[in-house]
């Protein structure tokens, strides 16, 4: 099934999705046995692909220890306060192995699940977790050359990032920024053994779905994995870890899309070793936290490298987007997020409001009343933009007036074929009102009348053409008021 080349993708939490699936319909329910209207539901108009976050055998180990966790536990029990013990499931990121949880459904379930979202057009992403794996995984015994090897002094001097397997000394997983992981254990990205591994891993994975999501993709290059294990590493390969890997996964699966969980200013990079969408983290904070300005400045890269981004308010690792983008300012944000060159990435509950952010242990959501209004602004939002993302973008600027600075909090953009625009998106990315004149550097207009109609509410301007030509795009919008307009 093909991918579009700007896909709107949907997270659900597979386990406390399902969980409120069956809570709805007084059944134990897997991905097997979904009924097809609720399939319909999550094919809401304007997605392309669904990401079934977490079905993979979760390792009874790394459960253990999430239960004898008191920091974690406190975390569980903020976000829900009647926590029962059936309700830690563990971590869908300490992995047992690659093979759908029996509880979800299994094998079976999935390829089921995924017959019915393709049926509805939409494609299915999974998971990989390249930097480590569950302490019981099979490989910690069987394959220790995977592994990142330390010594018993390694252990005394520092127990908390190493643990003993079989009378190997091995590491605890870890970034460079933080402490380690204490329910994983470390690969080694410099092992050629785990190079292969990792080949037969996502091939295996790529022919139960359209497109796989790669959890923090950035530790496997060897810059950051040289920085982050020095010696216990080893010299370092002259070739990469990722483009070794995808010369090989691409020849038995050529049309799986590969997207990269990214930080730290690598997504460039991670595109050059062949992803072929990475997170776009800077965009999510300067939208969560910063002006219009910084959003602009963020927006002025190449198109060859936005249209290989993709775009959040909010994901499995991200505080709820109602909870830090409220009401006006996160309608503005979400419409920049569908109007965007690049991926979009939608999380379920965003369009219903939730607030509570769940860990990913949890296999139950909270009650949340729904913000049924949210709720239909962003099914709008979506239907709307179904199309919108296609031919040439431009971003454009606005100008204004000596006594009026507001259009400086004016963001705006279009979408084109040829010589004319065919959608032109405004934002007021302010509290305060905020009035512009938008140039549409498109000389074609002249000479012609235009109908611009908002698609968000339906209004119509009757525009002449030489105007806008000349002067531009008069724009007076509320606070973080938008408009996305069709061209005619």
């Amino acid at each position: 099934m093909s991918w579009p080349s700007a896909p709107a993708i949907y997270e659900i939490g597979t386990w406390p999705w399902l969980a409120g699936v069956s809570r709805r319909l007084g059944r134990r329910t897997t991905l097997g046995d979904v009924p097809g209207e609720i399939w319909d539901e999550v094919a809401a108009s304007g997605l392309d692909a669904v990401w079934l976050m977490g079905v993979w055998e979760r390792s009874p180990a790394g459960l253990e220890i999430a239960q004898g966790n008191e920091s974690l536990q406190r975390a569980f029990r903020s976000a829900l306060p009647d926590l029962t013990p059936e309700d830690v499931v563990g971590s869908p990121y300490c992995v047992r192995r690659y093979q759908v949880d029996d509880r979800l459904g299994g094998p079976g379930g999935l390829a089921k699940a995924r017959v019915e979202l393709n049926n509805r057009g939409l494609r299915l992403l999974l998971d990989y977790v390249p930097n480590h794996v569950a302490p019981d995984h099979p490989a910690v015994t069987g394959h220790p050359d995977w592994f990142i090897e330390g010594t018993a002094q390694d252990r005394d001097e520092n127990p908390a990032g190493w643990f003993t397997a079989e009378g190997r000394v091995i590491a605890h997983g870890r970034d460079p920024y933080f402490p380690p992981w204490p329910d994983v254990a470390q690969l080694n990205a410099y092992s050629p053994g785990l190079r292969e591994a990792a080949v037969a891993a996502l091939t295996e994975i790529g022919e139960q779905c359209d497109g796989i999501r790669v959890d923090m993709a950035m530790l496997m290059t060897n810059e950051v994995f040289g920085r982050t294990w020095g010696r216990w590493a080893g010299p370092a390969p002259a070739e990469e870890f990722w483009p070794w890997v995808f010369e090989r996964l691409r020849a038995a699966r050529p049309g799986l899309v590969l997207i990269a969980e990214a930080y730290w200013d690598m997504e460039w990079t991670l595109q050059q070793q062949g992803f072929d969408f990475c997170y776009d983290k800077r965009l999510y904070d300067r939208l969560a936290h910063e002006d219009a300005g910084a959003v602009r400045g963020h927006l002025g890269a190449g198109r060859d490298y936005q249209d290989r981004l993709l775009r959040f308010l909010e994901n499995h690792d991200e505080p709820r987007a109602a909870s830090i983008l409220p009401d006006d300012r996160g309608r503005a944000a979400a419409t920049a997020i569908a109007t965007l060159p690049g991926a979009a990435l939608w999380h379920d509950g965003q369009f219903e409001g939730r607030r509570t952010h769940l860990p990913v242990f949890l296999g139950r959501y909270p009650d949340e009343r729904p913000d049924l209004n949210l709720r239909d602004h962003y099914h709008r939002l979506l239907e709307v933009t179904a199309s919108l993302r296609r031919g040439d973008w431009r971003l454009l600027d606005c100008h204004g007036w000596p006594d009026n600075p507001s259009h400086q909090d004016v963001l705006a953009w279009a979408w084109y074929d040829g010589d004319i625009p065919k959608h032109v998106v405004a934002i007021n990315f302010s509290g305060r009102a905020a009035q512009g004149m938008i140039a549409l550097p498109w000389p074609a207009l002249a000479h012609r009348a235009w109908r611009l109609t908002d698609l968000l509410d339906g209004r119509i301007f009757e525009r002449d053409g030489d105007d806008l030509s000349r002067n531009g795009l008069y724009v007076d919008l509320p606070p973080w008021g938008a408009h996305i307009l069709a061209v005619e």
